[in-house]
């Protein structure tokens, strides 16, 4: 893999990669500041992660996002982890200090928090909030979320264990509640669908209890359509539904800073990709 070292190089790193939004996003990011850049996707073999990420900075590259299934291995590959990061247990922005050593960061809660309290103005403080799911992509946005200041964070998920995990190793940041799907006593203000049934067409076993017409839903997951968790909440009269597509951009924006020092706005961004779904 040899890069254009003339301009600086950014790129997504994942396997499968060719469905990547990343290139995009990033390329009209560098259009609308005027940044001198290029941002390409790299498809690393799944036995060697390391060695695509090694041969990327040293031949000059800048900066990395990280996607499936390389965000657990990008957090052991960092020298320097930031708090989120750490508490995350998964990378998905990777650049190197001046010393050299590889640097990694999650972006993913900024980003959904961001999308929810800046694009959607709602507001997390003092709310009661449920989460879905228990596995990576919830543990990665927890951090950010508690940072709100909600009155309280339930995770629910199928096996309640994994959902204990998460409560205790946040437990030193919130008020944080472990149930199963059966458990939940709603209504809720805010609730987040962390898990990935939604690609599947599925829906968690859940009650409608938890939604009133006062609820606000937020399906991490995104698709040109309103997801089923999305349509299941609507017909609940839940007061709003939104997906998981201004995470994504946000998130991104979120890199971009890290790398650049430079604040994009996003509102023309998400517009395009809307248009383009």
């Amino acid at each position: 893999m040899d890069i254009n070292v003339e301009v600086d190089q950014y790129a997504v790193v994942g396997n499968p990669i060719h469905h990547s939004k990343s290139p995009k996003i990033h390329g009209e990011f560098a259009v609308l500041t005027d940044e001198k850049l290029e941002y390409t996707a790299i498809q690393a073999p799944i036995d060697n992660f390391s060695g695509a990420v090694h041969s990327f900075f040293d031949q000059g590259g800048k900066g990395l996002n990280i996607t499936v299934p390389f965000k657990e291995q990008a957090w052991s590959l960092s020298s320097q982890l930031s708090d989120r990061a750490r508490l995350a247990g998964a990378v998905n922005t990777l650049y190197q200090n001046k010393k050299g050593e590889i640097c990694g960061e999650n972006t993913d809660g900024v980003g959904l928090v961001r999308d929810l309290t800046v694009n959607h103005k709602i507001s997390l403080v003092g709310k009661r909030i449920l989460v879905l799911g228990a596995g990576g992509a919830v543990r990665g946005v927890l951090l950010p979320i508690l940072e709100q200041n909600p009155a309280s964070i339930t995770i629910a998920n199928r096996t309640v264990a994994k959902a204990e995990q998460l409560v205790e190793l946040f437990a030193d940041r919130g008020e944080l509640i472990a149930c199963g799907f059966a458990d939940l006593n709603g209504p809720f203000d805010v609730i987040i669908n962390g898990t990935s049934a939604s690609l599947q067409g599925d829906l968690p076993p859940l009650p409608d209890s938890i939604v009133s017409d006062t609820t606000v839903t937020y399906d991490m997951m995104y698709a040109p359509d309103k997801t089923v968790f999305n349509r299941w909440a609507e017909s609940l009269h839940a007061v709003q539904t939104f997906d998981g597509l201004g995470m994504l951009v946000e998130q991104a924006a979120e890199s971009f800073y890290i790398w650049r020092k430079v604040r994009v706005d996003t509102q023309p961004v998400l517009a395009m990709l809307r248009a383009f779904d």
